[in-house]
């Protein structure tokens, strides 16, 4: 407001200068000049509100150089204040680079002669002062008085210092670029790159050597056929087949995909030695993302690596023969297995005693769950928790005795009894849910139980049992079953009970593996939980399992 009073008294004082018989508080009816003064002073107003909100930083100085306008964004840019940058001379808040470019705009706009498109720094100050310099692109446009003689200069900026920033950058980095691409230092692998439509527009000097196809014979030609080629004229690839696998990984990168696994792909040297080496390809993009091509490292594996994917193949050859072999295994075990069975349903109908019949059931069972854990392929899915369990009617006392029957021989070849200690009920009970996977739990702890108990008389290993009925609702319930394996000390190897708990590695023992896999089990079992517990003179499984009671 102090200024617009001072521009308003300006132009009246001038008014009355010229002529000395003007009142200025004469009505506006009498004198028009003075209707026009307050006109001026209104769009003097106007421009000074417009300069002060402006988007971008304007700023003013008087003849003598010294600061006499400062916008609201010449303050938000600079930090620095208004009321601290007026009366401030304009070569305090210039960067020393620019103090010369200053002072020769003012001397210019005294003259009449305005600037535009010039470049200066503007110091930071305050919160900012640990800031680069704020670089502008300023207009200069000539103040003047009533009498159209110049009395300052007003400078028109626009903030330009991001955009500096970001193009040094770019320049420093392009001419990084350019350095690594280049240099002959054998730590910089092969490198070739592609335009988004395929020809090639990078051959670096490692890629040179390595090929023995010079930079100009690669560059500007398309880089799978040209460059790349199935035949003698350039590159050659090992064959047709290595043509196409590269053709669709360079589309999938360009195409937008973010990475792709490195390719192993042969070609051979002008000389005629054929090369193997691994490709990795990355999408290259402009600023706004679009993708402009296809950068390639090629890395020709070292002896040491070489020995790695000669390993990984044998490894991979191993695996495939292993699952084969269980395939055959699988289909050579169908054929005895009908025979069994087939067995069983003749003796069932044989007119057996009830021993008997106990006796077949429980050989049903064991091979039931031996057809269960032949058909198991995916262990993956045991791991992750993704396998179905089956659910259908089942005794429990069946189930137990059966498991009982499968560690009898190794029982006896230890010689460690086991001692069952159920609840009577137990003969009573009829569950629903997946006798075989229990079987296989308890059978896997007991006789693991029985292998590292201490074979000395005397010696013998608890398989006990408490149950626990709830209902739920008025006409179901269900039973909480609690098997405790309990068998001297020391009990389970340290590193084997790690492997029972841990993630499955390459290392992984086969005993390790069969407790783990049942732990995982137990897992996947309504309510079930597995603990191994050691104490001082005794080691025991806990395992909780629910199951509905019919």
């Amino acid at each position: 407001m102090d200024a617009i009073n001072s521009l308003q008294l300006i132009i009246k004082g001038s008014l009355q200068e010229e002529h000395p018989e003007t009142v200025v508080d004469v009505p506006p009816f009498v004198d028009n000049r003075v209707q026009k003064v307050d006109e001026m002073c209104v769009i003097v107003n106007e421009m000074v509100r417009l300069i002060d909100t402006a988007v971008v930083p304007i700023f003013a100085a008087d003849a003598s150089g010294v600061i006499n306008g400062w916008n609201s964004k010449a303050a938000e840019v600079t930090g620095l204040a208004v009321e601290q940058a007026i009366g401030k001379p304009v070569s305090d808040i210039v960067e020393d680079d620019s103090a010369i470019t200053v002072k020769n705009m003012l001397a210019l706009a005294l003259q009449g002669s305005e600037e535009r498109g010039a470049e200066i720094r503007i110091r930071a100050f305050g919160p900012k002062r640990k800031s680069s310099p704020i670089e502008l692109v300023v207009n200069t446009c000539c103040s003047r008085d009533t009498t159209n003689n110049v009395i300052g200069v007003c400078f028109i900026g626009q903030d330009v210092t991001g955009q500096k920033t970001l193009i040094e950058k770019y320049s420093r980095v392009q001419g990084d670029y350019a350095r690594i691409m280049w240099s002959p230092s054998t730590l910089i692998p092969p490198i070739f790159m592609t335009t988004e439509n395929g020809l090639c527009s990078e051959w670096n000097d490692a890629m040179q050597k390595l090929s023995g196809i010079r930079r100009e014979e690669a560059v500007n030609k398309m880089l799978l056929g040209e460059v790349f080629t199935s035949n003698d004229s350039c590159c050659r690839l090992q064959d047709h087949d290595t043509l196409t696998k590269l053709r669709i990984a360079l589309n999938a990168v360009s195409s937008g995909q973010d990475n792709m696994e490195k390719l192993l792909f042969g070609f051979y040297h002008r000389d005629g030695r054929f090369i193997e080496a691994l490709l990795s390809a990355n999408k290259r993009t402009d600023m706004e993302g679009k993708v402009t091509g296809v950068l390639c490292f090629v890395q020709v594996p070292s002896p040491e690596l070489q020995y790695v994917l000669q390993v990984q193949r044998i490894s991979e050859q191993a695996m495939a023969c292993a699952v084969n072999k269980m395939a055959y295994l699988r289909q050579q075990v169908e054929n005895p297995e009908k025979a069994i069975s087939f067995l069983q349903d003749f003796l069932h109908s044989s007119g057996l005693n009830e021993e008997q019949k106990q006796l077949l059931s429980t050989s049903v069972s064991c091979r039931e769950q031996l057809a269960k854990v032949i058909s198991d392929s995916d262990i993956e899915g045991i791991e992750d928790g993704y396998v179905q369990l089956g659910c259908s009617e089942f005794s429990l006392e069946e189930s137990l005795e059966a498991v009982v029957k499968q560690v009898m021989e190794l029982s006896i070849e230890r010689k460690v009894q086991i001692i069952c200690d159920y609840p009577q009920e137990v003969s009573l009970m009829r569950l629903y849910g997946d006798s075989l996977r229990l079987q296989q739990i308890l059978s896997e702890t007991l006789s693991s139980c029985i292998r590292f108990t201490p074979a000395l008389k005397g010696f013998c290993v608890s398989f006990k049992l408490m149950s626990r009925i709830e209902a739920i609702g008025k006409r179901m319930k269900r039973v909480e079953l609690e098997f405790r394996i309990i068998h001297p000390a020391p009990g389970l190897p340290d590193d084997l009970v790690r492997e029972m708990f841990q993630p499955l590695r390459k290392d992984t023992s086969r005993e390790g593996l069969g407790l783990h896999i049942t732990q995982k089990m137990v897992k996947l079992m309504e309510g079930g939980t597995l603990r191994y517990l050691r104490e001082s003179e005794m080691s025991a499984f806990v395992i909780l399992a629910e199951f509905p009671l019919i």
